[in-house]
């Protein structure tokens, strides 16, 4: 099988590293790619957002399955254009992908689904925000109704800031605040057959103790030891399933990776967002812990065969991921300074623990960072204590002037269990 994957982030080396790995998989293509992907597959210029292009590239390629990785280009109909021209896609359509395009469109399939998710209110005026912000009071959640790349939320208490947030957005959703723990969970899907996988937590806030501004995440591990063993089968039920039978009975199936964000609450479970793609960090450590090759498996959902699909297996391993971030990241990072070290954990630290690339690019002969997300250090163990220790010995290897990075990554479950 040849295999095309789009994007140029740790999601995206991810998935080229579990395809790479994957005995059906002959050739392996990625476009745009970084500097860590081109160790994986063969690299090709192309405009990720220009379906036209992106499916001319597979076709030249001869490409048996096309993934796209981020949310911009299924929000632009590349995964249409995919199969415009006879090739499989991983990946909704531009109008599903509207889940994570739109959070109003999203609201109103949740309350058709009957899926339960926090009361909201969307706006588009000065007043309609101060009516939607009284209405909820403190903490306010402010969330611009596009695309923003993990950081167009704002939770405050300032009611300055969140008023300022919301009326600098075309378009916002305002909503109460969910209390409780938050979980990530990612669901297969071809549109009607939905297969769930485990469950991990990301942290969002930049800083240690979740302090500090809203990222696109800053790590992630899997499994979650504190977590009801019932929680997949609710979810499935209560919030994957619905949202899947909703789409297609509206006519825009939803095909691709499904991902729920959810908070726990006192009241139950409620779901936060979705996106319409693989999260990142949380992709890094529930793949590490897949067992079973992953290109059959997406090909599936992209062929509507994934009924014909076995049970996944997994590893009882247990994946942490640490994300490098760049001087200044979430504001404007600074790049193109020299990341070193790289070398040194593929020589100690595989095949336990690995750096997975996101804003690098290659200068001459040295790697140098290219975005505000640089690294993302995974490592896996037999519990959480050991994937952590792994983890953050990969990381105090790698040299970056400048860079960050959150020490208290699933700090507080590995001491729980």
């Amino acid at each position: 099988m040849k295999a095309l994957v789009i994007g140029t982030g740790a999601r995206e080396h991810a998935l080229c590293r579990s395809l790479s790995l994957d005995p059906d998989v002959s050739e392996l293509h990625c476009a745009p790619g970084n500097a860590g992907i081109a160790e994986l597959a063969e690299l090709h210029p192309v405009d990720a957002l220009d379906g036209a292009a992106v499916a001319a590239l597979a076709t030249d390629l001869g490409a048996d399955l096309v993934v796209v990785g981020p949310e911009a280009p299924l929000v632009a109909g590349v995964a249409d254009a995919v199969r415009a021209a006879g090739i499989p896609c991983f990946g909704p359509s531009g109008e599903a992908a509207q889940l994570e395009g739109s959070k109003a469109f999203a609201k109103d399939v949740m309350a058709a689904a009957g899926v339960p998710t926090a009361r909201s209110y969307v706006c588009t005026t000065p007043e309609e925000v101060d009516e939607a912000l009284d209405a909820f009071g403190a903490p306010y959640v402010v969330k611009d109704d596009g695309l923003a790349a993990g950081k167009g939320v704002v939770v405050t208490d300032d009611i300055e800031a969140a008023r300022t947030h919301a009326n600098a957005c075309d378009r916002v959703v305002i909503e109460e605040f969910l209390d409780g723990p938050e979980v990530s969970l990612f669901a297969i899907t071809d549109g009607v057959t939905v297969l769930p996988l485990p469950p991990a937590q990301d942290f969002k806030r930049a800083l240690d103790g979740d302090e500090g501004p809203n990222t696109g995440g800053m790590g992630a591990y899997s499994p979650l030891p504190w977590a009801d063993p019932k929680l997949v089968d609710e979810v499935m039920e209560t919030v994957l399933q619905p949202t899947v039978d909703e789409l297609r009975r509206r006519g825009t199936p939803f095909s691709g990776l499904l991902y729920a964000g959810l908070a726990i609450t006192s009241r139950g479970v409620r779901v936060i967002e979705f996106n319409a793609r693989f999260g990142d960090p949380e992709t890094q450590v529930v793949l590490a812990r897949l067992q079973t090759p992953l290109a059959s498996v997406l090909l599936n959902s992209a062929n509507g065969t994934l009924d014909t699909e076995p049970p996944l297996r997994w590893r009882e391993d247990a994946a942490v991921t640490v994300v490098i971030a760049s001087h200044n990241y979430p504001g404007t990072p600074r790049t193109g300074d020299p990341i070193e070290g790289l070398d040194e954990v593929a020589e100690q630290d595989a095949p336990y623990a690995y750096v997975l690339h996101a804003g690098t690019k290659q200068d001459g002969d040295a790697i140098v960072s290219a975005g505000g997300r640089v690294l993302s250090v995974t490592a896996t163990g037999t519990d959480l204590t050991q994937a952590r220790e792994r983890a953050y010995a990969a990381v105090a290897r790698i040299r970056l002037d400048g860079s960050q990075h959150r020490t208290d990554i699933a700090a507080k479950a590995a001491a729980a269990s």
